[in-house]
């Protein structure tokens, strides 16, 4: 077997593994999710078992990664990325800028009007508005964003943003576990202090 292709294959253990613990998966959480047993993922982790396409369709399929970077397959040449927007119910488009699982995640999104409802989650999020102007309700403030203004706040604050008005907003939002204290730069709304 050439050695290129030896050295990928002894990459793939260390690389499930790498990727099981970034997303804060135990081996027991991954074998539920996957059909393959704890010893079997483990053994694949450690380089005892050989990688299998049948083994590691579901790995990626779990991990929402393609096949070729749990493989770690070498680069095509084509450094373009081929970008999937996906609409969601409320009619609002999201598109994944970043394409493997990790600490933080980005996405662009074209909001669609719709009416505010509050959440909370565990997380930090940050906002940068690119077209529209961006309505944020957080906690008892609410703010509008234009083109080119930022917000940053932790998730455990109840929030909502969308558009401001009856038109779409376009943002760039990165998502990321660790909580900060809100920063917050905008104006508030015309009328309300």
């Amino acid at each position: 077997m050439d050695a290129e292709v030896e050295r990928l294959i002894d990459g793939i253990g260390p690389r499930l593994r790498e990727l099981r613990r970034r997303r804060g998966l135990t081996l027991e959480a991954l074998s539920a999710r996957t059909g393959i047993s704890v010893s079997g993922l483990s053994r694949l982790e450690s380089g005892k078992r050989r990688p299998t396409l049948d083994l590691l369709l579901p790995l990626a399929q779990a991990h929402q990664v393609a096949l070729d970077q749990l493989v770690g397959a070498p680069a095509t040449g084509d450094p373009r990325v081929h970008l999937k927007p996906q609409r969601n119910r409320s009619g609002s488009v999201v598109v994944a800028l970043t394409r493997y699982p990790g600490p933080v995640r980005v996405f662009k999104q074209v909001l669609e009007p719709g009416e505010p409802r509050l959440v909370t989650h565990e997380g930090y999020e940050w906002l940068y508005v690119l077209a529209g102007e961006l309505r944020l309700i957080l906690g008892e403030q609410e703010l509008t964003l234009r083109p080119g203004e930022v917000a940053e706040f932790e998730t455990r604050t109840p929030h909502w943003f969308g558009p401001a008005g009856e038109h779409t907003v376009e943002v760039l939002h990165m998502f990321g576990p660790q909580g900060e204290k809100a920063r917050v730069r905008a104006r508030p709304r015309s009328g309300k202090q």
